[in-house]
């Protein structure tokens, strides 16, 4: 049998698949407006949340240079720029 390995959603673990069978882990398949999106779980994950939490990446906006943009589409430089910023806040 053919084996492969494919990592959990939420820690990034190694789960070894067999054929079609999970070794360490569980599938989740969920509906997505239409579209079908099957998620893999390692079990101490699985037991710690049976959800799916996170499954969509934000697109995050931000003005650079008088330009609201996806920070996504900016230079690497820029990216790493916005990472690096604080946030204050007055209460």
């Amino acid at each position: 049998m053919k084996t492969k390995t494919e990592k959990c959603h939420d820690c990034g673990k190694e789960i070894k698949v067999v054929g079609d069978e999970l070794k360490n882990g569980k599938i989740l398949v969920y509906d997505d407006n239409g579209e079908k999106l099957t998620i893999i779980k390692c079990n101490k994950c699985y037991e710690k949340n049976t959800g799916l939490t996170n499954f969509k990446s934000c697109e995050v906006y931000s003005r650079i240079v008088g330009y609201i943009r996806p920070v996504q589409q900016w230079n690497k430089g820029k990216q790493q720029e916005y990472k690096e910023r604080k946030e204050f806040a007055s209460c």
